[in-house]
């Protein structure tokens, strides 16, 4: 059978894949130390899996509006209002099957056939591909390892062609863990509507941001910007809901019904348990949110140095996120392996340590590893990684 260009143009995840490969062996019995994973590493809290099953038991277990129930969208209205001043009717709210899905749903929503969306490297590896499916060109602008990844108002303006339809922005971003700050966003967004072009403003790792830092979203400069930006968040990270399935995008009344629209005739609503779940969630006040954020920034300042001074590692700290991003040029050098992706999967084959390469996120020179996992794993992970430095030097 042929398969639709839609299918035969896209890349498997290689995030997926890595943790997929890591399963099999730790299935076939091998001590795997996985660090591919892009989810916490800690349950659901109890009160929200009560919240899913006492919805549950009440007979909530039947078809909500496609865009998501009320009380769901109300929930997310008054996050938005408590935590960034912003201020959404339950219209400019869309409540989907994960984030990945809403941003699916946006793309095909705003793409005509061939139109463009800039999109900064590193970028998160579904950003091209859902790009692709809906019938978009991706364009990407590399961001520079000197300037903490991140794209710059130049670089913007450059990429900018007659086609260009929205950018990306995911701020703290996977897979560096950087953030921009007020005045980069403000710079940015200062372009976008000269142009006209849509933000797509990923801040699913909002609430994860660490030594004292302050997350901004784009959407809270001015009116303007707000009206120019739909906002892509959920549960998944914040809350360790990855399999529960509940994202949203906030923005334009007419992209949101669109959206609406769309989902109506594919996935017709989020599971309804789950959303009651986000409801709890959100009702909490983020308590159990700012215990599992401390967990991680203990762990990341615990493991940055030991990573950084790995021969021929270097690394941009992260502000965010759960992330290590290091580049390892000089280590794939200096060793007997081609490229980054040959080491990775010598790594793997031979330590029985499971990274994700760079290359994945547009970045060759790179590895991600999550440190979503116990301090005592990734220690000694870092071990394991350094004798293979060792021992695979030319």
């Amino acid at each position: 059978m042929k398969f639709s260009p839609r299918v035969s143009s896209i890349t498997p995840s290689s995030t997926l894949a890595i943790t997929a490969k890591a399963k099999s062996l730790k299935a076939e019995g091998y001590d795997v130390i996985g660090l591919g994973a892009g989810e916490p590493d800690f349950n659901t809290p109890v009160h929200i899996i009560e919240a899913a099953y006492q919805s549950m038991t009440a007979g909530h277990t039947k078809y909500t509006p496609a865009g998501g129930m009320e009380a769901l969208k109300q929930a997310i209205s008054n996050k938005f209002k408590s935590d960034q001043g912003l201020s959404y009717g339950l219209t400019e709210i869309v409540v989907t099957s994960g984030a990945k899905h809403a941003l699916a749903l946006l793309f095909q929503t705003i793409l005509n056939e061939d139109e463009e969306v800039i999109i900064p490297s590193p970028y998160w590896v579904s950003y091209p591909e859902q790009v692709k499916i809906a019938g978009g060109k991706p364009v990407v602008v590399e961001g520079q390892e000197e300037n903490n990844f991140k794209l710059t108002p130049e670089q913007l303006e450059e990429a900018i062609t007659e086609n260009t339809k929205a950018m990306i922005l995911n701020s703290p971003s996977n897979p560096t863990g950087v953030m921009y700050t007020k005045d980069e966003l403000q710079a940015l967004g200062n372009v976008c509507i000269r142009h006209n072009i849509l933000i797509v403003s990923d801040e699913i790792y909002e609430k994860l941001i660490y030594d004292g830092a302050k997350h901004t979203s784009v959407a809270e400069l001015s009116d303007e910007l707000k009206e120019q930006t739909v906002i892509i968040n959920g549960v998944s990270k914040s809350h360790s809901m990855t399999g529960w399935r509940i994202g949203y995008a906030a923005g334009n009344e007419n992209i949101v019904k669109a959206m609406s629209t769309l989902a109506s005739h594919t996935t017709s609503n989020p599971a309804v348990m789950a959303q009651y779940g986000a409801v709890a969630a959100y009702n909490d006040g983020h308590k159990s949110v700012e215990e599992m954020r401390r967990s991680f920034e203990a762990r990341l300042d615990e493991v940055y140095e030991s990573l950084i001074n790995i021969p021929g590692f270097s690394c941009v700290k992260p502000q965010g996120a759960f992330y290590l991003f290091p580049n390892v040029k000089e280590a794939v050098v200096a060793s007997i392996y081609e490229t980054t992706d040959d080491w990775v999967a010598a790594l793997l084959e031979k330590e029985k340590v499971a990274v994700v390469p760079g290359s994945g996120f547009g970045s060759p020179d790179n590895i991600r590893l999550s440190y979503a996992t116990s301090l005592d794993q990734f220690k000694e992970a870092l071990e394991r990684i350094k004798r293979f430095v060792k021992n695979s030097t030319r």
